[in-house]
């Protein structure tokens, strides 16, 4: 029998937050049968990712997760036998009392954010007792390692089949405004190999349209010499999940489009949510550590892959580091699979998850 289980998410990075969130909770609702409520400040972007969620609506049921407007009263709501806090939320005051108060407390978790640092491992799972109340919270760490609580994936997740790049470069373009976008455009436009590049709504489309200077919007298509814009409409999840397996490189953003690009197994370029003190590039080599670790008998590769993400996160030219990087995107498209394989071994992040509350309970 499943659990009942309260699921918190504030909406920092808009679609991020959001995304991994709704995604989590409508997996463990069908995989696993638990009765989810979702508890979200802001209701908008959860519209975007599953037509058919009114974000008006202060509650409503949609594939078996009964999703709430965060009201500023807590009062009379009864805890379920999970609560989890994603990203450090912070529980609403009434309701970590209503969980003490439980005949037996609930299952207390901090959902954290992904990271592909060492020191991960060794933290995912510690206890951390309340200050004042007898209730014990607990870290989970997603993670690409043994010892961490792996990554989101659907149980019946194929395999794609293999793609190989054609004549014509597809991209599929979803990011954060980023400086080096621009020149990026540039050189495709004046290259000698047609590239079409598929872009996503929000602040890609934005820059994109800037760097035209003219109107570009959703479903027009624009060609610059070798390159052609196509403005894509917002899709839900599970569509855009499927695009990026019938694109030729994936360019994605935060935490929810870096994992989904890996599962489907083509060569991707990933931004980091840029913080101020730099601390995104301590991610962004960790991962980029990891990785290329397949890769470490074909340097030409690593390098070319390293310089380009690295450029494309702030750190480079990344006009002068496209030739070389589309120049290993075939090996790169045989290393999409074998690092999937690598990603899977910890087991996937719902199904650790359930097991570490039933142990608990």
């Amino acid at each position: 029998m499943g659990l009942s289980c309260d699921l918190f998410c504030r909406v920092v990075d808009n679609l991020g937050d959001a995304g991994v969130c709704w995604r989590l909770a409508r997996q463990l609702a069908k995989e696993h049968g638990w009765a989810v409520r979702l508890w979200i400040d802001d209701p908008v972007p959860l519209a975007d990712l599953r037509p058919g969620i009114d974000p008006e609506r202060d509650v409503q049921q949609v594939d078996g997760v009964e999703i709430r407007h965060w009201p500023a009263d807590f009062s009379g709501v009864h805890p379920g036998q999970v609560v989890i806090e994603s990203f450090a939320c912070e529980l609403p005051a009434a309701f970590v009392e209503a969980m003490a108060s439980q005949p037996k407390a609930p299952v207390w978790i901090n959902l954290e954010y992904l990271s592909a640092e060492d020191w991960v491992a060794g933290c995912h799972g510690l206890p951390s007792p309340h200050p004042t109340l007898p209730l014990l919270k607990h870290f989970f760490f997603p993670g690409f390692a043994p010892g961490t609580g792996g990554l989101i994936r659907a149980r019946d997740l194929p395999d794609p089949p293999l793609r190989n790049v054609g004549a014509e470069l597809v991209v599929s373009l979803f990011c954060y405004d980023n400086p080096a976008l621009p020149a990026l455009l540039q050189a495709w436009a004046e290259g000698d190999e047609p590239v079409s590049c598929r872009v996503a709504e929000g602040a890609a489309r934005q820059q994109v349209q800037h760097w035209l200077g003219r109107n570009f919007p959703v479903n027009a298509t624009v060609r610059r010499g070798s390159l052609e814009l196509i403005a894509e409409p917002f899709v839900a999840q599970t569509e855009y999940d499927r695009r990026l397996v019938d694109s030729d490189l994936n360019f994605v953003r935060g935490e929810d489009s870096f994992v989904r690009a890996q599962w489907a197994q083509r060569p991707f370029v990933w931004q980091a949510y840029p913080q101020e003190d730099g601390a995104h590039f301590v991610k962004l080599e960790a991962f980029l550590k990891r990785y290329t670790t397949g890769l470490s008998g074909d340097p030409q590769t690593r390098n070319a892959l390293t310089n380009f993400w690295m450029a494309w996160n702030g750190r480079g030219g990344i006009g002068e580091t496209w030739p070389a990087f589309r120049g290993v995107l075939p090996r790169l498209t045989f290393h999409g699979p074998r690092w999937a394989k690598e990603i899977a071994k910890p087991g996937n992040l719902e199904q650790n998850l359930v097991c570490f509350c039933r142990e608990r309970l």
